[in-house]
């Protein structure tokens, strides 16, 4: 992946070769500027790549319209950003049920399925506050529903206990790991070792390339607030 600014070409990414299996539960980690937010955006069809092949579920994403990106983003795929990105004065339920204003679905069927979404995270009584009247971690947990709404294969989850303290981090952490245990896969971009030790897998980046792909062997389990080895 190489953006270019008036002539000037800078690499991003470059060498990354590896494969994601439908389930997975993926975390990838390193410093600040190290490629790891530009593979994601890469891997959730946010951007094209300037070389290279990224098949999704087989396909060749570079063949896909910009129509088939929109409707595979809305339908397969769900975000979760380290901003939370919720609409101010808005309530949390006109927040989650965003993707899916353009769906042809009866009023009855997307609020079943918005408020199944905040069931989920625990938010479900939360439904007629503003996203202004919420903690950080009620946020990113309103967040998650969002993400979840479509009930997508894949949940990208980009730095998603950044900005928060770490009991509610912990508790963001344990609704992902519950959304894997369910068959969801989930992709996580974070720079902290230890949100990144609840996935089953770590890629390491540097300089805009994988360095290291390990499995994490020695996975911490969070049990009521205290960490314990597994």
């Amino acid at each position: 992946m190489v953006y270019e600014n008036e002539g000037v070409k800078t690499p991003a990414l470059c060498g990354a070769n590896f494969v994601v299996e439908k389930g997975e539960f993926l975390s990838i980690m390193g410093p600040s500027g190290s490629g790891k937010s530009t593979l994601m955006q890469v891997l959730g069809l946010l951007d094209r790549p300037t070389e290279g092949k990224y098949l999704l579920e087989g396909k060749d994403a570079a063949k896909f319209s910009d129509d088939t990106l929109a409707k595979v983003r809305n339908k397969k795929i769900g975000f979760v950003f380290q901003s939370f990105n919720l609409l101010p004065r808005t309530s949390v339920f006109e927040n989650v049920e965003l993707p899916l204003l353009y769906d042809q679905e009866p009023d009855g069927i997307n609020q079943e399925k918005v408020m199944h979404a905040l069931k989920s995270v625990g938010m479900e009584h939360r439904e007629k506050y503003l996203s202004n009247q919420l903690s950080g971690g009620e946020k990113q947990r309103v967040a998650i529903a969002r993400a979840l709404v479509n009930n997508p294969e894949i949940i990208f989850a980009d730095e998603p206990t950044g900005n928060l303290d770490s009991k509610s981090g912990l508790q963001v952490m344990k609704i992902l790991q519950k959304l894997n245990d369910e068959g969801h896969t989930i992709i996580l971009v974070t720079h902290e070792t230890y949100t990144a030790e609840h996935a089953k897998r770590i890629l390491y980046m540097k300089d805009g390339e994988i360095v290291a792909d390990d499995p994490v062997k020695n996975r911490r389990i969070a049990q009521d607030g205290e960490t314990i080895l597994k």
